[in-house]
């Protein structure tokens, strides 16, 4: 009998807000995530504190996005801080169906003025082994995603069980898809959506998708079935696509 597949999900959530800034969303995000009913998520541009917000929006949640989102739906939630400023921080989130045995934000800025981390979780699964999860959000400029994957890998090749299950899933800003050969050959993985001699799914802008900026890799899972959640109404969400697939262990 065929194992439940692990459905996750990526998404930059762009803070809360529609594109351009232009509506609060983060009560729709909220009432969509939990529509998809992924059992992990991952989350880019995560509001964890912002003061201004607080004054200026009425219905501006009391507790961190990712608190808020998670709440009385994924059993837990973890958040990585990644810019810290007057009014206050955003950076990086996972949820999850399943207990969070340990989290840690890997600090991976390369340029001072462009602050990045890298959120790793071990996720506890019904079947087999835990997983490890990162949610990542890389830099904008070429050499500095090079930098950011090649200190990643070094560290989950350090780790006590370096060829354990692995999802890495976010927005790796990676138009040239170099973020694919690099962690093939460093860490043995491979991107969900692309198949020999293929290019990664358009995500950006979520209204018409033109860049292929976001991605899913996974070691240790075969892939069942891909979706990409763009125009209405996630168009007005973010300004990102959500990126949806659904796994099975190896052999299972």
């Amino acid at each position: 009998m065929n194992k439940p597949a692990l459905h996750v999900t990526t998404f930059n959530i762009h803070k809360g807000f529609s594109q351009f800034n232009r509506r609060m969303m983060v009560h729709e995000l909220r009432e969509r995530l939990r529509l998809l009913n992924p059992d992990i998520v991952f989350l880019q541009e995560v509001q964890g504190l912002h003061l201004l917000h607080a004054e200026n929006h009425a219905n501006w949640p009391n507790s961190a996005q990712h608190e808020f989102l998670a709440e009385d739906f994924w059993q837990a939630a973890a958040y990585g801080r990644n810019m810290l400023y007057d009014h206050g921080h955003h950076g990086n989130a996972i949820l999850s169906r399943f207990p969070i045995l340990h989290t840690h934000n890997q600090d991976v800025t390369h340029l001072q003025f462009e602050k990045r981390g890298l959120l790793h979780c071990r996720i506890e699964l019904p079947d087999g082994p835990p997983a490890h999860c990162v949610c990542a959000h890389l830099s904008l400029f070429g050499y500095s995603r090079r930098k950011q994957l090649a200190a990643l890998a070094d560290y989950l090749n350090g780790m006590d069980d370096p060829m354990a299950p692995l999802i890495i899933a976010g927005d790796f800003n990676d138009w040239s898809n170099r973020a694919g050969k690099l962690l093939e050959q460093s860490l043995g993985m491979r991107e969900v959506f692309t198949a020999p001699g293929c290019s990664p799914v358009r995500s950006f802008p979520a209204a018409m998708p033109m860049f292929r900026l976001d991605r899913i890799y996974v070691r240790g899972f075969d892939v069942r079935r891909t979706e990409v959640h763009f125009g209405p109404p996630w168009s007005k969400i973010s300004d990102h696509a959500a990126l949806s697939a659904h796994l099975l262990r190896n052999g299972n």
